[in-house]
């Protein structure tokens, strides 16, 4: 079937068009120096004439291959690369797997951010503005523009083939299926990139956690129990405030446990444990203006529409106690035996158990909590305050794995 292409489209197919000649140079080094002219003017021209150009010569070479015996040279690939040209001469594009996997294949390379010199400067970011964003028409592994679906992040603009994030091992047994289910729902889909909230660290804020974790004779890639984790947890206290940590801390550091852990196994995934540490870290180094300048357009509109909601009266005011509850709001994928999270209905953040370590000793207080914060949260926030006591549940709510990697105010 046909495809309809933008104008941008197809000067981007052109350019593909370009990439994918360098599959054939092996083919293309003995012949003779008319027929590399004749190429060479061809991709000047548009891709059909380039495509054509191409099989036609295929065409020719497969003739002598036939009387001569079978040359040195010939691509062993050679009919995948003729299956993508015939795809790209019809307009309907070309598979990731029809290219070179050699230099297709390899891992992106990521550069950590830098600090600016004015990242701790006011942001202004309007509420009755909206911001216009669309979603990249190529798919950031293989670069390549296909007619087929493509999954677009949650959080960024970018887009990717199931079978790139297959080859690239981003999707394995579970997760190929979670992401056909929610990338295209509300819940949505968060990307290699933005599913590992370690990567908003700068080099030095990386080394820090490194250095931190290494002392607490932590070991990497490994799970944590809930001993470990309190063990953990007292050393880090300990090292900054020179003293143990009160039982009502580790009634605290408990709840968290308990939310990092929603499947209740007893213990932390070590991805789980480094987003979780990596958002605590940007939270105690960073302003919440640098925060803020961290947050996507998407993350951004979210935001927006979230206190618009909360705004009934549209006056540009809401209760202390709804932007509380709104902390927990961006949490919105919860097990699929559990209902999805909204302003309304929760009273915890995180699946417990009778058996939990946390939810026995801490029922009562989380009772009167509730009671007193009702109480005493009475004041009226604004959107730019709202936007900036929220935006760190709105970060550490990007991983996709169902666990809370901070435990909002109750």
């Amino acid at each position: 079937m046909g495809v309809l292409m933008s104008k941008r489209q197809t000067v981007e197919q052109v350019q593909k068009v370009s990439l994918a000649v360098s599959a054939f140079k092996d083919g293309l080094k003995d012949r003779p120096l008319s027929k590399r002219k004749a190429e060479t003017s061809s991709r000047s021209g548009s891709k059909v004439e380039a495509a054509e150009q191409v099989l036609e010569e295929e065409e020719e070479e497969r003739g002598k291959d036939a009387t001569a015996g079978p040359s040195q040279h010939q691509p062993r690939d050679n009919s995948f690369n003729r299956d993508a040209w015939e795809r790209l001469r019809d307009g309907r594009g070309v598979e990731p797997e029809e290219f070179e996997r050699a230099n297709r294949f390899t891992p992106p390379a990521f550069l950590r951010p830098i600090r600016g010199l004015q990242d701790d400067d006011p942001l202004e970011i309007s509420l009755e503005k909206a911001e216009q964003f669309t979603n990249d028409e190529m798919c950031e592994i293989c670069e390549v523009w296909t007619a087929e679906s493509l999954f677009p992040c949650r959080i960024c603009t970018r887009v990717f083939h199931d079978g790139c994030l297959r080859r690239m091992g981003y999707l394995q047994n579970d997760s190929a299926l979670e992401v056909t289910e929610t990338a295209h729902t509300e819940t949505g889909w968060s990307c290699c990139y933005c599913d590992n909230l370690n990567l908003l660290l700068t080099e030095e804020e990386t080394y820090s956690l490194k250095e931190t974790i290494k002392q607490c004779k932590i070991i990497a890639e490994s799970c944590l129990t809930v001993d470990d984790y309190l063990h953990y947890k007292n050393q880090v206290y300990k090292k900054l405030n020179d003293k143990q940590m009160t039982e009502e801390l580790e009634e605290q550091v408990l709840l968290q446990f308990s939310a990092l852990d929603p499947d209740k196994k007893g213990q932390l995934e070590w991805s789980d444990f480094l987003s979780h540490e990596s958002i605590l870290l940007l939270q105690k180094l960073r302003t919440q203006n640098s925060l803020l300048r961290l947050l996507s357009t998407k993350e951004r509109e979210r935001a927006r529409a979230a206190f618009k909601s909360l705004d009934l009266d549209n006056d540009g005011l809401i209760c202390g106690s709804e932007c509380r509850k709104a902390c927990q709001v961006w949490f919105r994928k919860q097990p699929k035996e559990t209902p999805s999270c909204n302003v309304s209905s929760i009273s915890h953040v995180g699946p417990m158990s009778e058996s939990s370590p946390a939810s026995s000793s801490s029922a009562k207080s989380q009772e009167k909590t509730l009671l007193t914060t009702e109480q005493e949260d009475a004041r009226q926030v604004d959107w730019d305050t709202f936007l900036k006591e929220n935006v760190t549940f709105i970060l550490a709510a990007r991983p996709n794995s169902t666990a809370i990697h901070l435990r909002p105010p109750v």
